[in-house]
């Protein structure tokens, strides 16, 4: 198609790829302003990365993401618009770690059945607080120390860490797997300070209360975006995977299975940028712009959940919930729906153990999944009633979760290019957000974001725009933060405000 051809023949205002909370975003805020707009989705449902199953009546699982936090107030404010609730995640009861041999049991964020090794983490977790701090999030290349952070790999980093215990480093690269999904030597160090300071401090990253595993949505994730879809009615076209994006200033045209082409003015791109360099430019992109989507691969996890009648370890002063230092799975979580009309729990298997059980029948995960829960709760692990878990890898229009991360030395030299309009065309997902990065609140900020370079390159006058999302929880550097760092870490990442 020419640029004659899309001079003439531009249909709609605005094209928007992908129908995850990014794109869906994106595409009800400029509905909003009175633009037109089409949403282009290669899946038969919306949510992306949220994807929720429904067992029976008021049950369901959660086979994406599904916890949000208290400081992340854009989707606190989403929920509340499309009405949808929210429930606390964090039961009663103890905790179960499995570490060195050994069955622990604990309160609180920090596994502290071996408290020297806890108290080390935390000083580790502090160290990190603090070196994040030098990150402008915005622009994570220009930190002071950032040729030498993107350099070193997070377990490299590790390695040179000053710890009377091996269980210390340990500790660390459980959540490394447990938050990234990666090996701590698949990552730059920079990325791991740059994710720490979009999401204020490292004990944000996991625990319940207060941090980013806060709150469950009420009938799962998915119920956001698909209100929102409800609401554009539609301008969403499902089962329409997007192979081709012929751009010029013009506008675009985008061409999609069954012979689908959609023009417009501008595009969002609203997909993980591994996916978004799959798809065939024309002109090609920037070699920048594709050599960064190369270098920022999925994370690996296969999210398992264990299904019963009721939560009866409850009944044994239990709150469900658990890490261990070997085995398939690593981090469990009680997923059980807030009437407990089921016992559910959630298990990770990340990293390197995705891979290799990624590549074996669900059968056989269940039976591991099963066998390591029975180290931590006994035989009655054993009277489930049901299983079903989700490889992402395999999915065709994910590739992986919970987000793309950046190798080694791409955040200096290929940085720029992530979040950089290419013309008519626009960028959004978790992936290209400043707070809470990775996170579905990063996700309403990116497709805001990019809603708004839209509306200002389009010229819409400043009356139409929609308003602003509230701002999410975050620190500028000063030295009252960096105080405040010290005590979140300290406390186990809880702060007060909501």
């Amino acid at each position: 198609m020419t640029e004659d051809d899309l001079e003439h023949d531009v249909e709609h205002d605005v094209v928007v790829i992908g129908a995850g909370y990014a794109g869906l975003t994106a595409a009800t805020l400029l509905a909003d302003a009175g633009l037109d707009v089409v949403v282009l989705e290669a899946r038969d449902r919306v949510g992306g990365r949220a994807k929720t199953e429904h067992l029976a009546p008021g049950v369901w699982v959660d086979h994406g993401g599904q916890w949000i936090g208290p400081t992340q107030r854009r989707i606190r404010a989403l929920a509340r618009r499309t009405g949808i609730g929210l429930f606390p995640s964090e039961g009663p009861g103890l905790n179960s770690e499995w570490w060195s041999g050994e069955l622990f049991r604990y309160s609180g964020p920090v596994a502290n059945g071996q408290p020297d090794v806890a108290a080390e983490a935390v000083g580790l977790a502090l160290e990190l607080d603090l070196m994040a701090l030098d990150i402008d999030p915005e622009a994570p290349w220009d930190a002071p120390d950032a040729a030498d952070w993107d350099a070193t790999t997070v377990e490299s980093w590790l390695r040179q860490q000053d710890v009377d215990h091996e269980e210390t480093r340990n500790a660390m690269r459980l959540i490394v797997r447990t938050v990234l999904t990666c090996e701590p030597s698949d990552v730059s160090l920079l990325h791991l300070l740059f994710y720490i300071r979009s999401a204020t401090c490292s004990l944000q990253l996991y625990g319940h209360a207060g941090t980013a595993q806060d709150a469950r949505f009420v009938g799962g994730a998915q119920a956001v975006p698909d209100a929102l879809a409800a609401t554009l009615g539609g301008r969403v076209r499902l089962g329409a995977p997007v192979r081709r994006i012929e751009h010029a200033a013009a506008g675009v045209a985008v061409h999609a299975d069954g012979d689908v082409v959609v023009t417009a003015r501008r595009a969002i791109v609203a997909l993980p940028p591994a996916l978004a360099g799959r798809l065939t430019y024309a002109p090609a992109l920037p070699g920048l712009r594709d050599q960064l989507t190369q270098r920022m691969p999925m994370g690996s996890v296969i999210k398992c959940h264990v299904v019963w009648d009721r939560p009866w370890w409850r009944d044994e002063g239990l709150s469900g919930c658990g890490v261990g230092d070997s085995g398939a799975v690593r981090a469990f979580f009680d997923d059980s729906p807030p009437d407990a009309s089921a016992g559910i729990i959630v298990a990770f298997i990340t990293a390197d153990e995705a891979r290799v059980w990624g590549e074996r029948p669900p059968e056989e995960r269940r039976a591991r999944v099963l066998d390591e829960l029975v180290t931590h709760f006994g035989e009655q692990v054993r009277t489930a009633t049901g299983y079903v878990d989700t490889a992402w890898a395999d999915e065709e229009f994910s590739r992986g979760c919970y987000a793309g991360n950046l190798v080694p030395g791409a955040w200096t030299a290929y940085g720029r290019a992530l979040r950089a309009p290419i013309g008519v065309l626009h960028w959004a997902g978790t992936e290209t957000a400043t707070v809470w990065s990775g996170y579905f609140d990063g996700a309403v900020q990116s497709g805001e974001r990019a809603a708004r370079e839209v509306l200002d390159a389009l010229a819409v006058p400043a009356d139409r725009w929609p308003e602003r999302l509230p701002e999410s929880g975050g620190m500028t550097g000063t030295d009252d933060d960096r105080a405040e760092i010290a005590a979140l870490t300290l406390t186990g990442g809880r702060r007060g405000d909501a």
